[in-house]
């Protein structure tokens, strides 16, 4: 038996806040080796009847019996950046309906995130962002706010220090031209005339993906109309210009070479420009008719558009330029829905980017059973008969690539028919499989409905993207309005490791054609440093977790070299406090992969890989369940300032209140349940 015994068992049994911190500290000067308990201690560790691990998860088990609300599900915060709260001041403002009240309780939001630098970032902790920066400069302009105030100086400092104005991304521009701050020639064009293309076209809407397709469409009319609101002198942002533009400065900048994509892109531009100013536009007026028609059929019965805010904001953008009134229904019901978005106290107000009911449900539900909650308790069946009545049985965009395919599935928000997408679906029938409701033929049949549609999503290289099958047209990322790198929906690993779970779990093999092709689409996505990366969450700890479970789930060999790799570079990222961290800064530098401060969710899902790749009871995964517990809150809960979700990566990251909770609950009770026979760690 080695001498030198990492005993976690000391911090375990005696937790709290102060106690913890000289345990820490001696695993600090350990980590990285490897120890041996007896299996005394084990017992001590997790063994008891009342071991600190079992308190731990009872008091966040206690702590979502709290958060659930009465109508059975559970609901977080999702935060993302000011940018979504300053468009929301710009709406109204343009729309002419302002709320002085309320957009003080907005411009106090905003001005809350301002950091020491003057600038607005995108994740915390990140850089000052330009264009984020912007928005909420030109957002509190509009609110009152006198470009002599101490904040509004030190952003403008930074605004003009990083280029100014022309600098800033395609949105932003869109905003600011609707005001006549920047000219609409600066804005790549979308003409409205892609309505008319044939489906079966190269370039037609449905390469574009799901959330693109939602926001473009509504902006294409937009950008046909050019309107411009006028603003008084004190609320114009024409001091952001580094110098007066001249019409050069609105040309966009070329690659070095002459045959690259990005250059025809920018030629192409040009030329519609050249159409977009030609008072003959034949077919003008009926893409228009069509794009109208689009928009209001694709209004869910709540008023959202897509689910998400740049679709309903812009939805509602459109139908004001077409000249519908501000109290027509269509405006009045999308209004109402972005309202719903509203986070509201009496100092401030803030917009979410979307909401996220039936992911966060599906979360806490798996966190819930394996914390060991009966399967018949009423808190889980209440949950789980919410999301069964919540299934999507209408066709909707998926459609156009898989005609034949009936629906089913879930959605991420209360009420997205049109857009049900594989992640949320797949989360949630593992979530509801097992629980206790009281029609359990309606469950069966959900799983059956779901299970299909979700197969029925692959797309042809074995992968799965998240709203639509084969939207795989990269090249539209090359287009000059394409600067967040987000116009498709590829396959990714994350959401294919999903798929693989969830096959696994109903019991499919391995030899199932759909599984054989989503595991070699798996094996050639794995990064040379043995992880996978991840689309959807920060970022190769995200990837590694959904991939490692949806390959144990399948019934993988767990010690091939290559899942070996995995483990192995997981390991190798561990800190020294026991957990595991990752920036978002990854995204942008691969030096960074794996690197970062520990946070609960990221710890988690590390803990949950090494649990399937059969290493429950290793040094490393011993050290992290100590890192969770030792910084559990007495609430149940955990701090986590870090933005562990993804938007659009690099551009648009996001913040999931519930990650922090409801996955280190996950992991500690799986990691109960793998080690109830107090065997040796090693």
């Amino acid at each position: 038996m080695n001498s030198n015994k990492y005993t976690i068992s000391t911090a375990l049994t005696s937790f709290n806040s102060e106690s913890a911190a000289p345990v820490i500290e001696s695993a600090k000067k350990t980590a990285g080796k490897v120890h041996h308990l007896p299996p005394s201690i084990w017992k001590k560790m997790v063994g008891d009847a009342k071991s600190p691990l079992d308190k731990a998860i009872e008091r966040t088990r206690d702590f979502f019996f709290r958060e659930q609300l009465p109508d059975g599900y559970w609901w977080a915060e999702l935060e993302s950046n000011v940018t979504i709260t300053s468009e929301y001041i710009m709406l109204f403002h343009f729309l002419g309906m302002v709320d002085k009240v309320r957009e003080r309780k907005m411009a106090r939001n905003i001005l809350s995130k301002q950091t020491e630098d003057g600038s607005w970032a995108i994740w915390h902790g990140g850089a000052g962002e330009l264009s984020a920066t912007v928005e909420a400069y030109f957002a509190l302009k509009l609110a009152g706010y006198s470009a002599d105030c101490p904040e509004m100086r030190k952003a403008r400092e930074f605004i003009l220090a990083n280029g100014g104005i022309l600098k800033v991304r395609v949105f932003t521009k869109i905003f600011l031209a609707l005001f006549g701050e920047f000219s609409w020639l600066g804005v790549p064009s979308m003409p409205v005339e892609l309505m008319l293309l044939p489906n079966w076209a190269y370039f037609n809407l449905y390469e574009f993906s799901s959330w693109a397709r939602a926001t473009i469409i509504p902006l294409s009319v937009i950008m046909s109309e050019k309107p411009v609101r006028k603003l008084p002198p004190n609320a114009r942002v024409q001091e952001l210009f580094v110098r007066p533009p001249r019409p050069t400065d609105y040309s966009f900048s070329r690659e070095d070479g002459i045959l690259t994509w990005k250059n025809f892109f920018i030629g192409a531009d040009h030329l519609l420009k050249i159409y977009e100013s030609s008072p003959i536009r034949p077919y003008k007026k009926k893409s228009i008719a069509i794009a109208e028609q689009w928009i209001l059929e694709h209004q869910e019965s709540s008023g959202d558009w897509g689910g998400i805010q740049p679709a309903m904001l812009n939805s509602i953008l459109a139908l004001h330029c077409l000249g519908y009134a501000n109290d027509h229904p269509a405006v009045v019901k999308g209004l109402e829905a972005l309202a719903n978005f509203c986070i509201e106290d009496e100092e401030s107000l803030l917009l979410q980017s979307c909401v996220s009911p039936v992911w966060d449900t599906a979360l806490a539900l798996v966190a819930m059973q394996e914390a060991g909650v009966p399967l018949d308790h009423p808190s889980l069946t209440k949950a789980a008969q919410w999301l069964l009545d919540l299934e999507v049985r209408r066709k909707g965009d998926w459609q156009i690539k898989a005609p034949e395919l009936e629906p089913g599935g879930w959605a991420f928000e209360f009420l997205n028919d049109w857009y049900p997408d594989v992640d949320d679906s797949g989360f949630v029938m593992l979530a509801i499989k097992d629980i206790k409701v009281r029609d359990r033929k309606h469950k069966e049949q959900a799983i059956k409905r779901g299970i299909a549609w979700c197969l029925g999503m692959q797309s042809r290289n074995g992968g799965w993207g998240a709203f639509d099958k084969d939207n795989t047209k990269h090249i539209l990322n090359k287009i000059p309005f394409a600067d967040l790198e987000a116009l498709i929906d590829p396959p990714t690993a994350d959401l294919t490791g999903r798929m693989l779970e969830l096959m696994g779990n109903f019991k499919f093999p391995q030899s199932h054609p759909a599984a054989a092709r989503a595991m070699e689409f798996i094996r050639r996505e794995q990064e040379p440093e043995g992880p996978w990366f991840g689309r959807w969450g920060v970022n190769y700890f995200y990837g590694t977790w959904s991939v490692l479970c949806g390959l144990e789930a399948i019934g993988e060999d767990m010690t091939q070299p290559y899942i070996k790799k995995a483990v192995n570079w997981l390991k190798s990222k561990q800190n020294l406090d026991g957990g595991w961290g990752e920036v978002c800064e990854s995204y942008l530098d691969r030096s960074l992969m794996g690197c970062g401060e520990s946070t609960a969710s990221q710890t988690a899902w590390v803990l949950l890989s090494l649990f399937a790749a059969g290493e429950a009871r290793s040094n490393a995964a011993a050290r992290g369940v100590e890192y969770l517990v030792s910084t559990q809150k007495q609430d149940g809960t955990w701090d986590e300032d870090a933005f562990t979700g993804t938007g659009f990566p690099k551009y648009f990251m996001i913040k999931y209140h519930i990650y922090r909770n409801c996955f280190p609950l996950t992991a500690l009770g799986k990691f109960r349940r793998l080690t109830a026979d107090n065997a040796e760690i090693s």
